[in-house]
């Protein structure tokens, strides 16, 4: 019965990520226990995949965590982080391992040249060649992500308006510039012709609660404006996870939601700002539509994000045409 430790500490998107790696140990290797290391904050995402039989957390020193996984004398370490951390686990471990190929040079030559030397793979397919040693292979199917049962949100606790149907808009994002200022949301909003629930943490209450209002304000115009309901802030991961498994499509930003309406197979409308698809992280294997500026020469200026604009201009976000929103498949 082989033991396989899986490295990943953050964050949100990427362990959903790497969910495929998770069912495919497990189904593909005969009695194979899957291990998954990864921070406390995260932990949460994969305490109740069946495929995983135990998770191990990162709190405050390393050199404890890194004493506990020795107790468990694991076979095989797949590290689908490649960090300092990581390469200091492995070391220590002192067991056979794979690490996935985080095409570090390749964004670089394509952040700070506009090379494009990347590979047409996602970044799903990097976390399963990292698996290969194993004998592991692609199964064809998607990511995956499981709520528990009491934090399913049930419809009908939601406003009048929102209990038929609606659309998930992410809104938040990790770095400034990976989200479309407050304005072109509401732009966005109008066009979607449809009752929308936006979802995001704590800090997007505010903005969330400036796009409801302006549409509040706007009821004396003879355009007929969306229902907004705010929810940032109102419900937990798992709870905005089933808000966004219940809706009828989802915009995000690139961010951890999209990848979630992803393994809810969610026809997706995708923002980018100054991060791009090619570096692998598009919506994987569901419907999908691209909203991005082609041609902008600054852009992408990061593999990550900024706390604002480098140049000052922000036309990556402020210059997205809207006007075509018909889905494609990957």
């Amino acid at each position: 019965m082989p033991k396989i430790l899986i490295l990943r500490f953050s964050s949100i998107g990427d362990i959903v990520l790497t969910t495929p790696v998770i069912r495919c140990i497990r189904e593909q290797l005969p009695g194979a226990e899957v291990h998954y290391c990864t921070k406390k904050a995260f932990q949460s995402i994969l305490q109740h995949n069946p495929h995983v039989d135990k998770v191990h957390v990162l709190e405050d020193s390393l050199n404890k965590l890194v004493d506990k996984l020795k107790a468990e004398n694991f076979d095989y370490i797949v590290d689908l982080h490649n960090n300092l951390r990581t390469r200091i686990i492995k070391t220590r471990l002192g067991k056979p391992n794979r690490s996935f190929d985080k095409l570090n040079y390749e964004k670089w030559l394509m952040v700070n040249f506009k090379r494009n030397k990347l590979p047409d793979v996602h970044i799903v397919q990097r976390y399963l060649d990292a698996a290969a040693a194993l004998g592991v292979q692609d199964d064809g199917k998607g990511l995956e992500y499981f709520i528990p049962a009491p934090d399913e949100v049930d419809l009908y606790t939601l406003p009048d308006g929102f209990q038929n149907g609606y659309v998930a808009f992410a809104i938040g994002a990790q770095h400034f510039t990976k989200r479309l200022p407050t304005s072109r949301i509401i732009e966005l909003c109008e066009q979607l012709q449809q009752p929308v629930v936006l979802l995001g943490g704590k800090e997007d209450t505010a903005v969330g609660e400036e796009i409801a209002a302006h549409f509040l304000s706007d009821k004396a115009t003879d355009k007929v404006q969306p229902l907004i309901f705010n929810a940032c802030g109102k419900y937990n991961l798992n709870g905005s996870a089933s808000l966004v498994r219940q809706a009828e499509k989802v915009v995000s930003h690139d961010t951890g939601l999209m990848h979630i309406a992803a393994a809810f197979q969610k026809d997706i409308i995708s923002v980018w700002g100054n991060t791009i698809p090619e570096f692998g992280m598009y919506p994987f294997r569901t419907k999908y539509k691209v909203l991005e500026v082609h041609g902008l020469s600054c852009r992408p200026c990061s593999k990550i994000g900024y706390s604002k604009c480098p140049k000052g201009h922000f036309k990556c976000m402020w210059d997205i045409p809207f006007g075509d929103l018909e889905f494609k498949k990957e």
